[in-house]
């Protein structure tokens, strides 16, 4: 299987975030997945969160994948856990790590649990805003897929 070009959002805003994106990192890295570009960290206020809920720092990275997008989802699920952060767990809460699958090369994934393009990706800028900073491109080409099909992106 050849190499695929993918990009991970990064984000927490429990703990010591920074210090999760770089074990998450070494994690991706030691499972074999080859970052390209990682982008500066972003303060962001909490989108949906609880009240009073710290901001996040948010970021994105890319790199190569020679598996398949369910099974890299797989890897960032148990790299999320072992950063504290539960399997089940409410979708819009504080968290010490979240890792979102955003693309995987130009491909379309449509499962239950796995959406790729991330459905919200295109209307969030704490996802928009690193992804131009390491990948313009990339972020060229998700936003005019977003534009030519808004419905199929929010699915």
């Amino acid at each position: 299987m050849s190499e695929t070009l993918c990009v991970i959002a990064l984000g927490g805003n429990l703990g010591d975030v920074p210090a999760a994106f770089r074990r998450a990192c070494e994690a991706l890295s030691n499972a074999g997945f080859r970052i390209r570009r990682f982008s500066s960290l972003y303060r962001t206020a909490p989108v949906g969160c609880e009240a009073n809920a710290p901001e996040f720092t948010n970021a994105a990275l890319s790199g190569f994948w020679d598996g398949t997008a369910p099974g890299l989802l797989q890897l960032c699920q148990r790299i999320e856990a072992d950063n504290g952060r539960p399997n089940d767990h409410a979708h819009h809460v504080s968290r010490t790590l979240d890792l979102d699958i955003i693309l995987f090369g130009r491909e379309t994934v449509d499962l239950p649990d796995l959406k790729i393009p991330h459905p919200e990706a295109a209307r969030r800028a704490f996802v928009m805003d690193p992804l131009r900073e390491i990948e313009p491109e990339l972020a060229n080409w998700l936003l005019s897929v977003a534009e030519e099909d808004p419905g199929g992106m929010r699915n």
